[in-house]
């Protein structure tokens, strides 16, 4: 497994101030962090082979430093169920990016075990605040977030008591206890996750953002579907 040194400082060293999907990806998994399945295909036939490998439906997601929204430029297609929609999916996209983006570098295309449905999404943020330090968001996603701005804060080093008591606070927090006719949601993978969401930003200076967005919050566990995180040089001087 790629250490997260490693992968920051490749990044890094070719001029990105951000990571790339499979890295972002990469790197949560060195932290044990929970993630769909995954791999990044060069070519169709690899495509099939991660997607035989992981188990179907499988999401497909363009891999580029230029590309910001993938689905503006037709780089997504998600619930393919065989290898002929794979390899369809995987030629359409390469030919969907280069028609909208021909300049685009593509690094190849991100497959993914699509993470079931009926999940609540969450919202794990990080920010390195030059006043505080590492700090860590959490929100139920989508309209709760942008429209209604419910979201939890603690800087870190925090408790997993301090964990659980950010998701008690917001209001939303109904929703994951139960609502309705939907069965309560495995508060303990959350608080797992914010918890990796720490370390993460702790132990890696040169993280100034990270966003994890949508965690796909279930009855037994939690899944991060989508992470991004932003880098900026540091100084050096902390030794590795």
């Amino acid at each position: 497994m790629v250490s997260p040194r490693e992968i920051i400082d490749r990044a890094l060293a070719s001029g990105r101030n951000k990571l790339l999907e499979h890295e972002a990806m990469q790197l949560l998994e060195s932290y044990s962090a929970p993630i769909p399945g995954y791999g990044l295909a060069r070519d169709a036939e690899e495509a099939v082979s991660i997607a035989e490998k992981i188990g179907y439906p499988v999401v497909l997601k363009i891999v580029s430093p230029q590309i910001i929204h993938k689905s503006d430029v037709g780089g997504v297609v998600v619930g393919l169920n065989t290898p002929e929609e794979v390899k369809k999916a995987f030629n359409q996209i390469i030919e969907n990016t280069k028609k909208h983006m021909p300049n685009a570098q593509i690094e190849g295309i991100l497959v993914q075990a699509m993470a079931p449905k009926d999940a609540i999404e969450v919202v794990i943020g990080g920010i390195r605040d030059p006043v505080f330090g590492p700090t860590i968001m959490f929100g139920l996603g989508g309209i709760f977030v942008e429209l209604f701005k419910d979201v939890s804060f603690r800087v870190a080093p925090f408790t997993e008591q301090d964990a659980e008591d950010m998701i008690r606070e917001v209001k939303a927090y109904k929703m994951l206890k139960g609502y309705r006719n939907m069965p309560p949601r495995d508060i303990k993978s959350l608080i797992y996750i914010i918890m990796k969401a720490q370390k993460i930003l702790v132990e890696n200076p040169e993280i100034s953002e990270m966003d994890l967005n949508p965690v796909m919050s279930y009855p037994d566990k939690a899944l991060i579907v989508d992470a991004r995180f932003i880098l900026k040089k540091t100084n050096k001087e902390h030794a590795h």
